[in-house]
């Protein structure tokens, strides 16, 4: 299998080194840049066209999206390229910014989930293969609130159909989340077509349905999404 070549924009030196170590310690990765700030991220993306990019949510100059801005531009301007944002913060106004332009190629995770190699590994390969991925324990969290609010469509899921939920924001298909909750394949889809009814989603074939389902329920009730500034 050939390593996906990744640039890798983290501002703490700490951080990034030993990120770019348990990266390359997979054989799978090889971190062909790894810089500090967004706009030396742009620039080595212009130079390396790499597969794939890893970045933290807030970085220099201003500590604030800059990580969300690079994406988006990376995304307009190289759409083959797969984007990882990293962020302390189970903020759904965060991913929907970040999904704001489109959902394809890009995946939103928690910062813990450096430390689990596999899991990181795989959302840059969903990315790469033009997937989108939101981290599940912010679905969790999200689940859990807006359960205690009456009127939100969430409050009818069972548990079951949130277990689905979640593996679907991870990105998996029927098989993996059958396999993953050892149900049939078959359950899975009657899951997520009760899903899909449930939040209102449409049947068009050119909604997709399932990133849909997971960015409906980060847009519910979230309040007035991020704007971010423009790139320096």
């Amino acid at each position: 299998m050939t390593a996906l070549r990744v640039v890798l924009a983290e501002d703490s030196y700490l951080v990034r080194e030993g990120t770019r170590r348990l990266l390359e310690s997979s054989g799978e990765v090889a971190v062909i840049a790894a810089v500090e700030n967004a706009a030396d991220l742009l620039e080595a993306v212009e130079r390396l066209a790499p597969d794939a990019v890893i970045t933290d949510i807030r970085m220099p100059p201003g500590h604030g999206t800059e990580g969300i801005v690079a994406a988006r531009e990376i995304r307009r301007r190289h759409g083959g390229i797969g984007v990882v944002v990293l962020s302390q913060h189970a903020d759904p106004a965060y991913v929907l910014e970040l999904f704001s332009d489109g959902t394809d190629g890009l995946a939103y995770l928690l910062k813990e989930r450096v430390g689990e190699r596999a899991e990181l590994i795989r959302a840059v390969r969903e990315t790469v293969a033009g997937r989108s991925v939101v981290d599940p324990m912010l679905v969790e969290a999200l689940v859990a609130r807006r359960r205690a609010e009456a009127r939100s469509p969430f409050a009818d899921l069972t548990p079951r159909e949130v277990d689905v939920l979640r593996l679907m924001a991870e990105g998996r298909t029927n098989a993996a989340i059958a396999d993953e909750l050892s149900l049939s394949e078959s359950s899975i889809e009657k899951h997520t077509s009760v899903i899909f009814s449930k939040l209102g989603l449409s049947d068009e074939r050119h909604v997709h349905r399932r990133v849909a389902a997971v960015v409906t329920f980060l847009r519910e009730g979230t309040g007035p999404t991020i704007v971010a500034g423009p790139w320096p």
